[in-house]
Order: C-alpha cells, then structure tokens, then sequence
C-alpha cells in the first residue's frame, strides 16, 4: 500500500519519486527504455532476478534496467515500511542533455554480459545526494527543469565513480545499444577472465543454481571444469607458441596464482609448464 508519494517530470516523463510503502505491498516498474536507480531512505525491499532474490536494506540501492517486463520490487518485513527514492534513467532525455558527447558511463560497454541489476553499497557520495533531493522535495517551489537536469547530471557522475561503475555503464549502455548476448557468447568472451561462476552467472542475468543447469545442458560438464580445461588448453599453446615468462602466460589464461596454475597443468598434462614447454620444442 502506498503511503505518500511524490514526484518531479523533466521534459515530460517521471524523472525523480519518493515514495512511502507500507507492507504488505508490490511495486511494479513498467515495461519500457528505461533505467532505474533505487534508494531505501528506511526499510527494505527485495528483488528478485529468475530463481535469486536480492534484499536492499536502509541506505543502500539498486539500479537496474526495466527493458525487459517482470521487474518489481516486494516487501521484506511484514508490518513494516520503506521509503524509497526512484532516479529513472530514459536515452532520449539523456541523450538531449548531452547533446554533444555522452559521458563515458552511458557509451557502449565492452562487457559482453545481460547483466540487468547491480547493488550499490552504502556510498557516503550517494548518500549526500539523496538529501540534496529530499531538500527540493521539501521545497517544491524551489524545482525548475534547470535544477532537474543539474540533478540528473550530478547522479550520472557520481555513480561513474563509484566502486560499481562498470556495471552499471553495462546496464545504461543497454539503454543506447541494446544488444542481448546468448549463452554461449558470454562463457567464450570470459572464459579467460577472473570472473567467479557466481559472477558469470550474473553476466548471464541468471541465478547460479539456473546458470549451473543451463551450462551442463550445453556444454555436458560443470562451469569449473570446463573453463578451467579452457584455460590449460590456452596456457599450452602459448607456452609453444609464444616466449612469454610463465607466470605471464598464467595471468593471461585467468590463473592469478602461480602456485595453483602449476599444479592444475601438470595434474593435466602430467608435467609442469616448464618441462612441457622443454620437452615440447625440443621436439
């Protein structure tokens, strides 16, 4: 049930919202080219994305792109209430307040992933941002389009500086270019990453036990398996190839520790990247 809602347009379209929910309640967002940055002033929500449900508590946020239907958010508490702060993101007005370069946040990420939603952590940046909008939703008469566009400036910057940058330009790139990855394309453009199955698996928009299911359907094998066969089968062709120092070529193929790349290959190939590279080109 919705308590007390509030809400400024620019140029049209809902930009800024705070509302107040009491539980139990649901809150749908429409589908449409937009993204949507979320802050819980009090309370908590919870999200959920295929089978993985996300709880965002006080002071802490969630953006997220509504392109696709289903996205809603629910409440986390029964007899509770939660206050929230809604910046939506749409590429036509983004595109006219920049109407020479986009910032480097909304231009297209080379981060092949579907990735759709990404937790902020507790920001004191964002948090000071959030009171300079409670301040103009205190004062109405003090907002104009000016001030609006100011707003959704300073917003864009600061979450590009932010330790969770990268995933939202993900996001908001989609909003410009909206391009949907298959399965298959995400694994083989991070098969060579550092990337965790659990963050593969949000590359994919998908919960792990799904991605797990969904991998083991396509490729008959587990993610850890696989990728790390990928990546010895890599690190012995450049080894061959290649007069790279080892521990470069482990770095390269995803292996952040020496120790660990040794053992994996010469469990592998019955010998260690040194002998194999001896023995190999000796040949």
């Amino acid at each position: 049930m919705v308590n007390d809602y509030k809400k400024y347009d620019l140029f049209g379209k809902t930009f800024m919202q705070k509302i107040e929910l009491k539980s139990p309640f649901r809150y749908d967002f429409p589908v449409t080219e937009q993204a949507c940055f979320l802050y819980v002033l009090q309370g908590e929500f919870r999200y959920q994305v295929d089978q993985q449900e996300r709880n965002i508590p006080a002071s802490y946020s969630l953006f997220l792109n509504c392109i696709s239907s289903g996205n809603q958010i629910r409440h986390a508490l029964p007899d509770s209430t939660c206050e929230i702060v809604i910046v939506t993101f749409y590429p036509d007005i983004l595109k006219k307040i920049y109407d020479r370069e986009l910032p480097l946040l909304l231009q297209a990420s080379k981060t092949v992933s579907n990735k759709s939603n990404e937790k902020i952590n507790n920001d004191f940046l964002i948090q000071k941002y959030i009171e300079g909008l409670l301040f103009y939703f205190e004062n109405p008469s003090l907002v104009n389009e000016d001030i609006l566009v100011l707003k959704l400036k300073e917003i864009i910057l600061l979450l590009s500086q932010t330790q969770n940058a990268e995933a939202v330009q993900v996001i908001l790139s989609q909003l410009f270019s909206p391009v949907t990855y298959t399965f298959k394309q995400i694994i083989e453009a991070n098969l060579f990453s550092q990337l965790t199955i659990e963050q593969l698996a949000e590359q994919n928009n998908l919960s792990l036990s799904s991605f797990k299911r969904e991998f083991a359907k396509l490729y008959n094998d587990t993610p850890a398996s696989y990728i790390k066969n990928k990546k010895l089968e890599k690190a012995a062709e450049l080894l061959l190839a290649s007069d790279q120092r080892i521990t470069e070529i482990a770095l390269n193929c995803g292996f952040n520790d020496l120790a660990n790349f040794t053992r994996s290959f010469s469990d592998k190939y019955q010998r260690t990247p040194r002998e194999y590279r001896h023995e190999l080109k000796a040949k």
